[in-house]
Parts: structure tokens; sequence; C-alpha cells
């Protein structure tokens, strides 16, 4: 009964409570790594116990309360020999693994991927994303990656995941066909293709990847600036038409800008004349396709604008006048020779009878006399 007591207050309790995120590996420490037959092993759910005997790989157990004993320890009591009933301490490392899953890891190029573009030729693409990793089989996991690591996180098979993602993502990439206008719409497909390609090289680790998002496909800034120009040429369509609103626009703001009677003037004038080029250039019957049997009798161009002045008289701005009213304010004697006149092009303001277009109205008129 003393004895039964005695072995009773060195029973094992083996158990693993994370507090972490990224924990991937546990091992449980016992010094000497004497473990008690008869232990009572404790695996949570999302957990896995491995077992290892003298380097070897022992036992796996999965969730469930166990009591470590030959009749659920086959494999470690073939290789401890243990008869029946022998209860001494066996030494063993106990290694608890995570299986549930790791969320929120990210992957990215590092250096840009050069594909074929059937639009656009030679292109550089980057690309970045997340998955969500999980031990497959955490034996194998133990064997081929942890082996002896007391505390195994994510950070240290990082690295080698994303390497193993951007080599497949780029030989899928490259041999889709999709253009790079079209993988913003088949980013699913995409990253269905590039799970499918490295699910067997994850597999030889003992991990598997639940879940694979692209988020983002891009090309260099270069590239992006160009293309935005070409989105915006479309969005402009007819560029002719385009910088003539812009440069009529430009003009009435640079005349709207000054107060003085020549700055209106000047927005006027111009304005006008810009605004009839616009008329005859916007015209759908001028800018219509002719049919085929008119082709030859195409309309004749429209007249030029006719020449708008402006007069200069008591400090104020009048105008703007026609060659025919300028003609009949001549014969009124409103307009003389010295009166200050200006019209579009022309450099400020000038006297009416040193104007080669206005000479012919003062012809039939007598000059001062002397």
């Amino acid at each position: 009964m003393v004895l039964n007591f005695i072995r009773g207050q060195f029973i094992d309790v083996i158990h693993w409570v994370d507090d972490t995120r990224d924990t991937m590996v546990w091992r449980f420490e016992r010094h000497g790594h004497n473990i008690m037959y008869g232990a009572k092993l404790t695996v949570r759910e999302g957990q896995a116990a491995v077992f290892v005997h003298e380097g070897q790989l022992a036992d796996v157990f999965g969730p469930g309360l166990y009591m470590l004993e030959t009749n659920n320890m086959p494999v470690m009591t073939a290789l401890q020999h243990w008869d029946h009933g022998f209860s001494s301490p066996f030494k063993s490392e106990v290694y608890f693994v995570n299986t549930t899953r790791f969320t929120g890891q990210k992957w990215g190029t590092r250096n840009p991927i050069i594909c074929r573009d059937p639009e656009f030729g030679a292109v550089r693409l980057r690309a970045f994303g997340t998955y969500t990793m999980r031990v497959a089989d955490p034996g194998r996991f133990m064997t081929e990656i942890v082996g002896t690591d007391g505390e195994f996180t994510t950070g240290e098979i990082n690295d080698q995941i994303r390497n193993i993602i951007v080599q497949e993502f780029s030989r899928t990439v490259a041999g889709s066909g999709i253009a790079v206008l079209d993988m913003a719409a088949n980013t699913d497909d995409l990253g269905r293709l590039v799970a499918q390609a490295i699910a067997p090289v994850l597999e030889g680790y003992g991990l598997s990847l639940p879940e694979f998002y692209i988020e983002n496909i891009s090309m260099p800034e270069d590239v992006e600036a160009a293309l935005d120009k070409r989105t915006s040429m479309g969005i402009v369509g007819d560029l002719s038409r385009y910088t003539q609103f812009a440069a009529a626009e430009a003009m009435g703001k640079a005349a709207g800008a000054g107060d003085s009677g020549m700055g209106a003037g000047l927005g006027m004038g111009m304005g006008m004349a810009m605004a009839q080029q616009m008329a005859g250039a916007m015209n759908p019957a001028a800018g219509a396709t002719p049919a085929p049997a008119a082709v030859a009798a195409a309309p004749p161009p429209p007249p030029p604008a006719e020449t708008q002045w402006h007069i200069a008289e008591g400090g104020e701005t009048k105008g703007p006048f026609g060659q025919a009213q300028l003609g009949a304010m001549v014969t009124a004697g409103a307009l003389t020779r010295a009166t200050m006149v200006w019209t579009a092009g022309q450099e400020g303001w000038k006297p009416a009878g040193e104007i080669p277009a206005l000479s012919a109205l003062f012809a039939a008129i007598p000059p001062p006399p002397a």
C-alpha cells in the first residue's frame, strides 16, 4: 500500500497549453527525458503528440486522454522491449504539434516576373497575397522539417513556403496565356492553379495550404503611368475636338482674369472666333460620312469668319463691329483715321488710318488738312 502511494506521487501529467499564435511545435521538457510508465497524456483538440525515442519516431497520438502503457503504445513497446507489468521510467522526447490553421501568412514577389503578354509584349509583373497553412501529417513534419527543435514557429518555415509559391506562381502565370488586363478578373482561377501546383511539394513536408489568395497583380510604375495615359485618351475620345474645347476654355479664363477693357475685348473676340471654328468642327452634317453615291458631291468648306473690330472711345471699349458696320461709321463721321481700333491677333491698339485692312474705308474721304 505504501509502495502504491509513493508510485502515485510520481505519475506524470503531460500536456501543452499554447498561448501564442505562431508556435507550430513545442517539446515537453523533462529532466533527463524520463517519463514514467503509466503517465497521463492529454492531447487537446487542434494538437497531436509525437513520441521520439532515441532519435527514432515512435508513436503519434491524436486528441484525447491516454495512459502511457503497453496496450496503447505498440511502437514504443517494441522499441523498449517491455515485458508485461514493466513500470520503470523510459527515456523519450514528447513533441506537441499544433494542427490548427495558421492564417494571415503573407507572400510576395521580391523581383518582377517577366511574362509575354499578347497585347503589350514582354511585361514585368509583381504580385502579393496571403495563405493559410496547417500541419497535415505531424510525423512527417517532425522528421522532414522540425528535427530536434524544441520550439518551432511559423517564421522558420515561411521563407521556404514563399519561395515555393513564387516559383509555381511564375510558372503558372507564364503558361496561363491570360492577358495582363484580364488577370484581375481571373485571380481565383490563378490562385487555384498555384495551390494545386504546390500541394505535392508541401505534402512532402507534412503541410497543406487550405486557403491561398492572390490580392494584387501589378506592373511597374512607368508602365502603369503609360497605361493611365492611354486610358485617358480613350475617355477623351476625339482628340481634335478636345483640343479645341480646351483652347476655348483657356482663352475665356485668360480674358476674364483682367479687369481692363482690353482684356474683355480680347476674350470676346477670340471667344467668338473659336466658337465659330468649333461650331463648324462639331456640325454633325459636316462630320457625317457621306453615302457612296454622294462622295463626289461633297459640300464646299464654310467661308472664313469675318474679322471683328473693337473701338476705344472716351475710355470705353465698343464693339465688336464687322467691316460693313465700320464703313457706315466712317460715312457718318463716327470713325476717323485717328480712332483707336483693335482686333484678335493685333499687338495693342492702333489708329484706324494705319491699318491696311481698313484703308479702303477711308479712300473716299479726304485726309485732314495740314
